[in-house]
């Protein structure tokens, strides 16, 4: 299960993103509920502010994927990294001084947002050169776990301290972990990394990439259900705040404990992909059963009468949700070649999260509009009929068997020019 960690490179990234994930949920949590709080309770604005934090995500993660195969991403991750912490400075210095307004907040979602949309596609391809291809399954289930064990605590001590200290304050401890993460990257060796073939500037290397994945049909599969289950299904993590607030009627502290239950499933399937990680490499199978179950258990938790019965649902949910990602992004890494990696993980990315201006708004929408329920009854009820479509596709198209292993042959690349 911890197989990767025996890589000294590994093990340094990791330490550093185990502290560094609570601040950034501990963030995630406080950034919600200023939100809603200085917006008077509305599920718009927290729609927004969503929109704004992923609409850099939109426009900027295909060159980033680009970039990412060009330089040394080792140095990137520190850059990102440094500039992240700033933002969680600014944000947290006008909050305890009392002079934060809600477009000020709108601005630094804004600027988080295009830190987010360089660092996710660098971060991901630099996985596989600090674990080698073969430990690259297990890495990102690692990964997940760690992002996911922080989403147990972070909320957990977040709900609490934003009824102790407020807002602000976490905002500050969010700055203070990331620099365990440029730590962690700064001590690496270099010269243990496993870097595919340096990638020259030349035109034309986008449009590459996008040629390489629509030549694979395995990839535009895992693309487009991807695409849709997280812009319509995987909406769940904003509207907890608005199922806490107008829902069942609870304070921070609620809301905290709602993200917990959440995160109490998804640390669990991260586990158990770590487990799978070190068997082989992920199945088409399993990607396609996990979105599904994820869509049939979100329409049957919109449906819960209580707030126990709601945060019961959510374990099961999470499992289901980090099963699916897990999956998809592990077929990604493993499916691709070296020189290649930075370019397709900026388009999964995109199509992972570039979903959430369109999602984010329309979740506030739907919840303002049909209550706080909404959101899950819909986005449920898409993904499953998602999974259904790309399943029925696969077997009359007849080229990839649900029960193989989803990895085909790749073709040949020429990357010496556009």
């Amino acid at each position: 299960m911890f197989s990767s960690l025996r890589v000294r490179n590994y093990r340094l990234f990791f330490s550093g993103q185990v502290i560094s994930n609570i601040g950034t949920w501990m963030q995630r949590i406080a950034q919600d509920w200023l939100v809603f709080s200085l917006s008077g309770n509305n599920p718009v604005a927290l729609g927004v502010a969503v929109a704004l934090q992923f609409t850099p995500i939109l426009l900027l993660s295909l060159w980033a994927g680009v970039l990412a195969d060009r330089v040394d991403k080792r140095r990137l991750l520190i850059l990102i990294q440094s500039l992240t912490c700033v933002q969680a400075v600014a944000l947290g210095l006008l909050d305890i001084t009392g002079a934060v307004e809600l477009w000020q907040v709108y601005l630094l979602c804004f600027a988080l947002g295009t830190c987010a949309a360089l660092e996710v596609p660098t971060r991901q391809s630099f996985v596989a050169e600090m674990v080698g291809r073969d430990q690259v399954a297990n890495a990102v289930a690692l990964n997940s776990s760690i992002f996911n064990m922080a989403r147990i605590v972070g909320p957990a001590i977040a709900g609490f301290a934003i009824t102790l200290v407020g807002t602000g304050w976490l905002f500050l401890a969010n700055a203070a972990s990331t620099i365990a993460v440029i730590t962690g990257i700064a001590l690496m060796d270099p010269d243990k990394l496993f870097r595919g073939p340096g990638i020259a500037r030349a035109k034309g290397q986008l449009r590459e990439g996008l040629r390489y994945v629509r030549g694979r049909s395995d990839l535009m599969t895992v693309m487009v259900l991807v695409f849709f289950v997280s812009t319509f299904g995987i909406t769940f993590f904003t509207s907890l705040a608005v199922v806490a607030g107008n829902v069942f009627h609870t304070a921070a502290d609620g809301y905290g404990l709602l993200s917990t239950m959440l995160a109490i499933g998804t640390f669990t399937g991260a586990l158990m992909a770590a487990r799978r990680g070190v068997k082989g490499r992920p199945r088409v199978r399993l990607l396609l059963v996990a979105a599904g179950g994820l869509g049939v258990l979100e329409f049957a938790t919109a449906f819960m009468p209580t707030y126990l019965a709601f945060g019961i649902a959510l374990i099961p949910l999470g499992y289901a949700t980090i099963t699916f990602l897990n999956t998809a992004n592990a077929i990604v890494q493993t499916a691709v070649s070296p020189e290649m990696r930075g370019r397709v993980m900026g388009l999964y990315v995109l199509v992972l999260v570039g979903g959430n201006p369109i999602g984010g708004p329309m979740t506030g929408w739907m919840a303002d509009a049909f209550g706080g329920r909404s959101p899950f009854i819909i986005g449920g009820a898409l993904s499953a009929v998602a999974a259904l479509v790309c399943a029925v596709v696969l077997v009359r198209r007849g080229g990839v068997s649900l029960g193989r292993v989803l990895v085909r042959r790749e073709p040949k690349v020429d990357v010496s020019s556009g």
